[in-house]
């Protein structure tokens, strides 16, 4: 067991009233659910309405962000605060983290919730599922580590972690069933994202962008730790790519939570780019893009399923590239080329995420149509093997949890 808490520990601010409080909204089972970065708060969100669908009485707590916030949840702290990347961009910030996962653990020792429910953010998530092990409560892990990718020596440390593994790419269970690891496919959120309903017309309406006007999306990350190395770029490559087409618009979709900083870091562009946050006009924006320049990530799946041809583009502290270039296994980052195989869409990393070769990477995409439609037809087969068997991906996430919550308890680990 842990020691008690002391008089103005993170755990102490989890006073006698607060218990009281849990324990009268105690009606239906609880489950505690964690999500440490904007695309997790979505996938939380979506498997909250699946969950919540199957059984009204249950009852969210822990850690999300404003879309998991909508449905009910009164997160323990700001999911912001989990969002770093990047090994030199977290030393700094370790303490606060360490603190961050104290209170965590305590939310949990005092709720005692019927299942633990981790989303990505291994980091942080997989800290947490080791440090509740003793308390014998159901954890399920949701979106599985992408050790296939790198320190693959990792899974050593994973038996003990959870009580099932979910995994969002086809190739994953067995990939971890391999190293006699049991996990589940249940398909891929991007599946239902909703891109395929925007409306390109809509969106120039609403901006007043010329029907002709070239649009270029630019998405440079959901972290505060990454949006300053992309952006800097990306207005340079603007300056350059006017140069050829006068009338281009720059879109950047972005997260609310990250908005300001975005719009801090680009009031000084000469001609300043449209910002959207709400989700319909960000599809909307997809539906009227001419191409698309993005970090790794799910937002390449999110693109591809709006068909906009892309590239991907990513920088990150030099220590921490070479740390990586030494430690992935994989010959390629974005999740479109992993999926087919093949460089689908181009990478430009590090030394080629430059300005000059950026916007020459954009020209090809914005003036060569048999490029662009040679991605669109890749799309549409990587895209069909992300479905699960039935129904939606959240649909299937939440019927694996229902049957976790159905198994016995695991007894507390002495």
């Amino acid at each position: 067991m842990t020691p008690p808490l002391e008089p103005g520990s993170a755990g102490a601010l989890l006073t006698a009233s607060r218990a009281e409080e849990l324990s009268r909204h105690r009606h239906g089972r609880v489950i505690w659910i964690l999500a440490g970065e904007a695309s997790g708060d979505v996938i939380g969100a979506r498997l909250m309405q699946a969950l919540h669908a199957r059984d009204p009485s249950l009852v969210f707590a822990g850690v999300g962000g404003g879309r998991m916030e909508a449905l009910g949840l009164r997160s323990l702290f700001p999911m912001s605060d989990l969002a770093v990347m990047g090994l030199v961009e977290v030393l700094p910030r370790i303490r606060f983290l360490s603190q961050r996962l104290l209170e965590a653990v305590k939310d949990i020792e005092l709720r005692r919730p019927d299942l633990v429910l981790t989303i990505d953010s291994p980091g942080f998530t997989l800290r947490l599922l080791r440090r509740i092990e003793y308390m014998g409560i159901r954890r399920l892990h949701y979106v599985a580590p992408q050790v296939w990718a790198w320190r693959e020596k990792r899974v050593a440390e994973f038996p003990g972690l959870w009580d099932r593994l979910l995994c969002l790419l086809p190739f994953e269970p067995e990939w971890f069933a391999q190293r006699g690891i049991e996990a589940r496919f249940v398909g891929h959120p991007v599946l239902q994202s909703g891109v395929r309903q925007g409306d390109a017309r809509r969106f120039r309406l609403r901006h007043n962008i010329p029907e002709n006007a070239p649009i270029l999306i630019l998405m440079p990350g959901s972290r505060r730790s990454e949006v300053p190395r992309l952006l800097p770029i990306f207005q340079k490559m603007v300056k350059i790519l006017r140069v050829r087409f006068p009338d281009l618009c720059p879109v950047i979709p972005i997260a609310p939570v990250i908005a300001p900083t975005v719009r801090h870091l680009i009031r000084k562009w000469p001609d300043q780019p449209y910002v959207v946050t709400d989700i319909h006009d960000k599809h909307d924006a997809f539906a009227a893009a001419h191409c698309a320049l993005t970090k790794s990530g799910t937002s390449t799946l999110e693109l591809a399923m709006g068909g906009v041809p892309m590239a991907v583009t990513y920088r990150v502290n030099p220590v921490t590239a070479g740390f990586a270039r030494r430690l992935i296994k994989v010959p390629y980052v974005a999740m479109i080329n992993l999926l087919a195989g093949r460089e689908v869409v181009p990478e430009m990393l590090q030394e080629n995420c430059t300005p000059q070769k950026l916007a020459d990477v954009v020209t090809l995409l914005l003036t060569d149509a048999a490029a662009a439609e040679k991605q669109r037809t890749a799309f549409q087969q990587i895209l069909e093997t992300l479905a699960p068997p039935v129904g939606t991906p959240a649909d299937a996430a939440a019927a694996e949890v229902f049957d976790l919550l159905a198994s016995p308890v695991a007894p507390p680990a002495s």
